[in-house]
């Protein structure tokens, strides 16, 4: 920010050009801000200290000049510098264009040492819009030290592979122990997944050293559900948030179809090897087991 000598902005904008506001702000599209210095003063720690230790100093405009209060360059856009200048005087909506417009303002309001705006941000940073990129999300409340809002960021990335391209220029901008933890979420999801669906406590059938046919007494062969679970762990790995298993996509799967349509061998037998329905009931409460947030 400067403080130097400089002639009218080129434009005032619309909301804040009140005669009665004795700061100028111009914004580094040279749009005029007219804001009360008392405004300033009242909510910006920055501008408190400004104000305050250099009131001496501050520019005056020359006699017949319709700005008649200092005048101050900052280095913010128009959208930006309006978004919190808005909240700062009270005229604020939650009509937010993007998650990058609302991580600019909690820059800005960091700058400013300014509370209010970002405990605005804050109360809607967890809206829809905002939701629909939770790795950006994540990468944002981490930084703020925001705990509820960073784990519920964090189980929205559960529906994603952290390992697909398209989301390294986000997680390369993450510090080291925000993306560690994140990759631990994701992991941990997956490996105590595999440890619930080889407990042969919860899948007796298919996981039993010998597990004999209910029917007949015969010695199953479990490969199908064997295979069944490698092709879930590897969908685990791809969607950590398990909720592909159970489902309708499930149902194509090859290794789903021949699981459920496995029958002892015996040729007097033929009974299936596993009940469908419970074991699709476990499958989800293994899951809903699952950690679910950093």
């Amino acid at each position: 920010m400067s403080t130097k000598p400089r002639r009218e902005p080129r434009a005032y904008h619309p909301q804040f050009n009140s005669p009665d506001a004795d700061v100028i702000l111009v914004s580094s599209e040279d749009t005029g801000y007219r804001v009360p210095h008392f405004t300033l003063r009242n909510t910006c720690g920055f501008f408190r200290g400004l104000l305050s230790t250099h009131n001496s100093s501050l520019v005056q405009p020359e006699l017949g000049d319709r700005s008649f209060g200092p005048i101050f360059d900052v280095d913010e856009k128009n959208k930006v510098l309006t978004k919190v200048l808005s909240m700062i005087c009270g005229l604020h909506s939650d009509n937010w264009e993007s998650i990058d417009e609302a991580d600019d303002a909690i820059l800005l309001a960091q700058k400013w040492d300014a509370p209010g705006p970002l405990s605005i941000i804050r109360s809607s940073i967890t809206a829809p819009m905002f939701l629909a990129d939770p790795l950006r999300l994540y990468a944002i409340t981490t930084r703020q030290g925001w705990l509820e809002e960073t784990m519920l960021a964090s189980t929205q990335t559960l529906s994603l592979n952290l390992y697909d391209e398209e989301h390294r220029p986000t997680l390369e901008k993450m510090s080291a122990s925000r993306l560690m933890a994140l990759f631990r979420l994701h992991r941990d999801r997956r490996d105590r997944f595999k440890t619930f669906i080889d407990s042969d406590a919860i899948f007796d059938a298919g996981n039993a050293e010998k597990y004999l046919c209910p029917g007949c007494g015969e010695e199953m062969n479990n490969h199908t559900w064997r295979e069944l679970k490698t092709r879930m762990f590897m969908e685990m790995d791809r969607r950590p948030l398990g909720d592909t298993l159970c489902g309708l996509e499930m149902e194509d799967w090859p290794e789903f179809i021949a699981c459920w349509e496995a029958k002892c061998q015996k040729a007097d037998c033929g009974r299936l090897c596993y009940d469908k329905l419970s074991t699709l009931r476990d499958i989800k409460n293994c899951i809903e087991r699952l950690p679910s947030h950093v």
